[in-house]
């Protein structure tokens, strides 16, 4: 079964880890639709995104849950979906499954948010941070 998830992966964090570690527990074939550095910026903002597409691209591609990394300029994946039909669409969040960009093509299936893990509070728990030297 061929199994599909997106997003910035701005920060890699544990969240993300055991969002990929599940696509592949319900997948033969894990694809990654990554926001390119535009729609980063579109969706998050001129601070975004922390790491280049590249970079990021090369963090995906080591991870062992992760066979293939595609890069897709639009805010949502839907015509990168349309084109590599996948089984399943697996998004993390608390969203409803007809919210999902590509739940007309494909099984959706929403994996929990492991609680603590995001990258706006690692960037938060970043800024906030005192240094000392």
């Amino acid at each position: 079964m061929k199994v599909f998830t997106n997003g910035c992966f701005d920060i890699l964090h544990r969240g993300h880890f055991e969002l990929l570690k599940y696509c592949r527990k319900i997948g033969t074939e894990v694809i990654v639709g990554l926001n390119s550095d535009t729609s980063v910026k579109e969706l998050k903002g001129d601070s975004r995104p922390i790491f280049s597409q590249e970079d990021r691209r090369f963090m995906l591609e080591s991870c062992k849950y992760v066979d293939r990394v595609i890069i897709f300029d639009d805010k949502t994946p839907y015509l990168l979906i349309k084109e590599i039909r996948p089984d399943i669409i697996v998004k993390g969040g608390d969203y409803k499954p007809s919210d999902i960009s590509g739940s007309d093509l494909a099984k959706v299936v929403i994996f929990n948010y492991i609680e603590g893990y995001s990258t706006t509070n690692t960037l938060t728990g970043i800024k906030s941070e005192k240094i000392c030297v």
